[in-house]
């Protein structure tokens, strides 16, 4: 599936000034060799929208056509519309190497956002081979960072992740950990991080059991985790999986403390009362950080959507614009620059963006961000900022 985004009137946005003010896209060329401008700046998605946990694509989708929409509302970049080709990978890797080819052939796209870990693995090294920016807001697994010179991140990665939740932990004074993690590539990385980060703690891992995220039944595994006398269980998955992690934990009598990375709509659904008391590290997306864009963005979401923006739509959100940022950066250079190589280029020479977490977020030069990292606990299945987590170096 293909979307391709039209102006709309947008007469609030071009009040507040957005795309203009931190974005300032409309800013004149400045080069020795004028600007090769394409009609029109495609920017590629894919996104899990098929696949059966997809509530995470749902909001990842508004988010992009929120900023698309934002963008060209402001006159576009430097007067260029954008338009988001999104494509639907079903969270298959085989079917999103297709879909990824298929932007290739219908668009020749120089910029794409990727999401889930599995397929981000299976299309990272062809973006690297033809030359393609990839942004990811979404996966988290270690096994893509500083793996493709072309990969970049705007959200907090496996090793980040897990080390936050495990704060929890050890301000408690823990030391017997149980661990569900899911069987995909972002659970076990994010088992490894948490396995070395709790030994060299001097904490004990009594129970490791696992699971695909969308696994209908963890019965066994759960019983086997309740005799395992943990002082707490981690919980490494994603949605929807921690939903019936939690719902069948409780139910199953376990009532010590459990922490993960993540908490929706979707897992909240699933695990209704059972979440409360659960903690969880996450990037914080606060809408009254301070800075007004964050607060905008939170306030247009949910005008138009009836929900408050989550991490994954703020990051999104966040993609398209730093895409066009980058786009504006490296179109002042001159010359035929909607490349790949040239997004590239513009990055490295300035890292720092703004972000819409509020402030500016940093990339590091193995393409991970430097964005801050909350702590959270569920109460009426509903997170509650407690305070930032902090990690040694």
């Amino acid at each position: 599936m293909t979307q391709a985004i039209t102006r709309r009137a947008a007469a609030s946005v071009l009040a507040s000034g957005l795309a203009s003010g931190r974005f300032p896209l409309n800013r004149p060329a400045r080069a020795a060799e004028p600007p090769k401008d394409p009609p029109v700046f495609r920017i590629g998605a894919l996104l899990g929208l098929g696949d059966k946990a997809n509530w995470n694509a749902t909001v990842m989708q508004r988010g992009i056509l929120m900023a698309v929409d934002e963008i060209n509302a402001a006159g576009g970049i430097d007067g260029i519309k954008v338009e988001a080709a999104i494509e639907d990978h079903q969270g298959v890797p085989r079917v999103g190497v297709d879909a990824l080819q298929r932007l290739r052939a219908r668009y020749d796209i120089q910029a794409v956002l990727l999401s889930y870990s599995v397929v981000a693995l299976a299309t990272a090294p062809i973006c690297e081979e033809q030359k393609i920016f990839m942004l990811d807001g979404g996966s988290v697994t270690d096994g893509l960072v500083g793996k493709f010179s072309y990969l970049y991140h705007n959200r907090s990665v496996a090793s980040v992740l897990a080390r936050a939740a495990l704060t929890i932990a050890k301000e408690k004074g823990f030391k017997k950990m149980a661990v569900m993690c899911a069987s995909t590539d972002d659970g076990q990385s994010l088992l490894r991080v948490s396995q070395a980060d709790w030994k060299a703690h001097g904490g004990e891992i009594v129970a490791v059991e696992q699971a695909l995220a969308t696994a209908s039944n963890v019965d066994t595994q759960i019983a086997k985790l309740r005799t395992s006398d943990a002082d707490f269980l981690a919980i490494w998955e994603f949605s929807p999986g921690p939903g019936l992690v939690l719902k069948r934990a409780r139910e199953f009598g376990m009532k010590q403390p459990i922490i993960g990375v993540e908490f929706t709509a979707e897992i909240a659904k699933v695990a209704g009362q059972n979440a409360d008391g659960f903690q969880y590290a996450s990037d914080y997306f606060n809408p009254n950080a301070g800075d007004p864009w964050p607060k905008r963005f939170a306030d247009a979401y949910q005008k138009k959507y009836g929900d408050p923006p989550e991490v994954y739509a703020a990051n999104y959100y966040e993609g398209i614009y730093v895409i066009a940022e980058l786009i504006r950066r490296a179109r002042e250079a001159g010359g035929d620059y909607f490349k790949g190589e040239r997004l590239l280029e513009a990055v490295r020479a300035k890292p720092r963006v703004p972000s819409v977490y509020g402030g500016d977020m940093v990339f590091q030069p193995d393409g991970t961000c430097l964005k801050r990292v909350g702590i959270f606990s569920v109460k009426e299945a509903k997170g509650s900022f407690e305070h930032f987590a902090e990690l040694a170096k």
